[in-house]
């Protein structure tokens, strides 16, 4: 491949240089990727992904954007288009088991997976994931909140222990996709853990 001056090749297509980035990452986690799988992966040399791209870090955060906005958008997509928090959670749940073993990349998610057992150099890395996840937990109080106060639950919900038991429930999902458990096994956690509604 001809690369410019500048060391980006001509035939250089940032946006699938990012996906495959996030595919990698994904797959691998944030401190088993080295620069060089990534080079490999993007199939450029190291002069043109610090070019495009910064340093791994930056691409990194980079990839994460990218993995909300495209991969990870079914729970934003579910609060938004659902009219209870109920109906927006059951939605959740069940594209999660859909998404999180689908065979077109890596299993589980990458805001989950990413940046477990990093090394202290890399702590900002998951303190970063660990603040999104508490972030989508708070998202999810918060609408179990509204619906209480809306009056379609019982006043007595206890909106944060809720909230927090289906974020555990999401993160044991990604963890179990990793493992190997089935879609049809992550049905399974999803309605089992929707009878809570009950």
């Amino acid at each position: 491949m001809t690369e410019t001056r500048r060391g980006r090749p001509r035939s250089f297509d940032r946006e699938a240089a990012l996906e495959q980035a996030l595919l990698t990452f994904w797959e691998h986690g944030y401190d088993a990727t080295s620069v060089t799988e990534l080079t490999i992966a993007l199939g450029i040399g190291a002069p043109s992904l610090y070019a495009a791209f910064g340093d791994k870090r930056t691409l990194f955060d980079e990839v994460v954007r990218r993995y909300q906005d495209t991969h990870g958008a079914f729970t934003a997509r579910a609060l938004a288009e659902e009219p209870t928090a109920r109906a927006a959670i059951e939605r959740i749940l069940r594209e999660a088991a859909a998404e999180y073993t689908s065979p077109e990349h890596a299993r589980g998610c990458l805001i989950i997976s990413a940046a477990q057992n990093t090394v202290p150099a890399s702590a900002e890395v998951a303190d970063r994931l660990r603040a999104i996840r508490r972030a989508n937990r708070d998202v999810l109080r918060d609408r179990i909140q509204a619906d209480v106060d809306a009056g379609l639950l019982p006043d007595d919900t206890d909106a944060p222990a809720l909230a927090t038991f289906f974020a555990a429930t999401i993160q044991g999902m990604s963890q179990q996709a990793r493992d190997g458990a089935s879609r049809d096994d992550l049905m399974a956690v999803a309605t089992t853990a929707l009878s809570v509604w009950r």
